[in-house]
Order: C-alpha cells, then structure tokens, then sequence
C-alpha cells in the first residue's frame, strides 16, 4: 500500500514540476533555467519543512510522510532536468551561466532546505 502512495502522490508531483516549471520558463527571457531552478529550490525548502514538522513536531504517519516527501516532492524536483539544462548551457558556450547554474541551485537548495526546517520546526 506504501508504494501506491508515492506513485499516486509522485504522479502529483510531476504534472506540478512539468505545469510550474513550464509556466515560469514561459514567462521569462533568456536561457538560464529559471523553471527548473524554481521547483528544485521550492521543493526543497517543502521537504524541510515537512520533514521537520513530521517527525519533530507532529508525528505522523510514516506512510504518509514518504509519499508526500519521496512521492510528491521527490518527481515535483528534478536533478536529471538541472544536470541536462546545466550541460546544454555548457555546451552552448554559456559557461558562466552554466556555473551560475550548479552555484545558484546548490546554494539557493540548501538554503531553503534550512529554512524549510527552521519554518518546520517553529510552526
């Protein structure tokens, strides 16, 4: 029954990246990879803070927290898509912006990572 929740929730959580991302990339000029970077830091300040507010604060149940976590969040995030983006930025001579790209995600992803526990753990 476990694993019908992360693959319901993770069917979720791909139409969201996929609907978000493609909204975000659609509103804006230029080729850094604002849609991919958006989710991939939005969904990690989520799992902070749904990590720390179900296991620190409220107890739930660990069904539910693995599909929310690994399910929804884990196909609403996406390294594949920021490795390709960040290769295809490369290859097409935009080094900077490739670099750009792994320093802002990397950076930008443990931050909220930390701020989504601190919102957990303080709520």
């Amino acid at each position: 029954m476990r694993t019908l929740w992360i693959a319901v929730a993770g069917a979720f959580g791909a139409v969201a990246r996929s609907e978000l991302s493609g909204w975000i990339a659609r509103s804006r000029v230029g080729v850094f990879p604002w849609g991919t970077f958006t989710v991939n830091v939005l969904g990690s300040f989520a799992v902070g803070f749904i990590f720390a507010l179900t296991t620190e604060r409220f107890m739930s149940s660990p069904t539910l927290r693995i599909a929310v976590t690994v399910g929804f969040l884990g196909a609403f995030t996406t390294f594949s898509t920021f490795s390709l983006e960040t290769m295809r930025l490369a290859e097409g001579g935009a080094i900077g912006l490739a670099a750009l790209n792994v320093v802002a995600s990397v950076g930008a992803g443990l931050a909220a990572i930390y701020a989504g526990t601190w919102a957990g753990r303080t709520l």
